[in-house]
């Protein structure tokens, strides 16, 4: 679809410019807030989410399996999101798995991004000048990147005595949509995710090792920050037993801006759904019910 952005400045048609009433029209126009304007083509966006086991602490297995789901996608894909620590399950031991931005992982990523012609998404264990981060990474076709280092660490399962704290978060534009990729555990801070005039996302991004014995706070609070922010929301979790004895239920799910959900993925099993997010829903959404005009103003310190 084709949107119209509208950016205000105090301008006007030269007078060496067409009539007096053709400048006329025009000025009006101006004054009436159509003052500077550009034509930017939004086009649908289509996600593959992979659902999937993770061979534990295993690089090599998990990358061949990657490998293997993401060839079996049929469908081109604009993005393709992989689960939080997808190399090797949610480990606590990044001492004996670390990797640094130019190791196995980043080469698979750059490789499978190239050859798929999308963005590849997901976490990993990355070294950086002698500290651990789990690293969601943004890779782009062309072998371009952006990066994410999870900010809320789960204390309750020690990732704050292994990690370092993310301090920036990021937001990445594809095919014009701009789209906010976090981590699992952020999922429970919704300040750090909150949508703002000055800095609006259109798709939320959740990554995760989410047990399936608090399956319903991670089912429920996809569902408020879907509405809260008016944005597509989208929870990759993995399935399985992982080292420490954990099940995990998968729960995956895509939700459109009102909360509901807009995809079919069976919990408890490995899968690959590809679906299309649609701009012109969404924008039409935030005009008809634009609760953004009255959200409050705040600062994470």
């Amino acid at each position: 679809m084709l949107a119209l952005v509208i950016i205000e400045s105090d301008c006007h048609i030269p007078r060496k410019c067409g009539t007096r009433n053709e400048r006329s029209v025009l000025n009006r126009l101006l004054e009436t807030h159509w003052r500077f304007a550009k034509l930017i083509t939004m086009n649908d966006l289509k996600i593959s989410i992979i659902q999937s086991n993770l061979h534990w602490e295993n690089k090599e297995k998990n990358l061949e399996m990657f490998s293997q789901k993401i060839a079996s996608i049929s469908e081109a894909s604009d993005l393709i999101i992989l689960p939080e620590m997808f190399t090797t399950g949610f480990s606590m031991r990044p001492e004996l798995f670390a990797e640094t931005m130019t190791g196995n992982t980043i080469t698979w990523m750059k490789a499978k991004a190239k050859e798929r012609n999308c963005v590849i998404t997901g976490s990993f264990i990355c070294e950086e000048e002698g500290k651990y981060f789990n690293r969601l990474v943004w890779m782009n076709a062309g072998g371009t990147y952006s990066v994410y280092d999870k900010r809320h660490l789960f204390r309750m399962g020690d990732e704050d005595k292994h990690y370092g704290h993310g301090e920036k978060k990021i937001i990445v534009e594809l095919k014009g949509w701009r789209i906010c990729p976090l981590i699992c555990y952020d999922l429970r801070f919704p300040v750090w995710a909150r949508n703002t005039k000055e800095n609006l996302y259109d798709v939320l991004i959740y990554t995760a090792n989410w047990p399936e014995r608090r399956a319903q706070p991670w089912k429920s609070l996809l569902i408020a920050r879907a509405i809260e922010n008016q944005s597509y929301t989208i929870g990759v979790n993995r399935v399985g037993t992982d080292g420490n004895d954990i099940y995990h239920s998968g729960d995956s799910i895509v939700l459109n801006f009102k909360g509901e959900a807009i995809s079919k993925i069976e919990a408890g099993k490995e899968s690959i759904e590809t679906f299309t997010l649609n701009y012109k829903d969404v924008e039409e959404f935030r005009k008809q019910f634009p609760v953004m005009l009255d959200a409050d103003d705040f600062e994470i310190q």
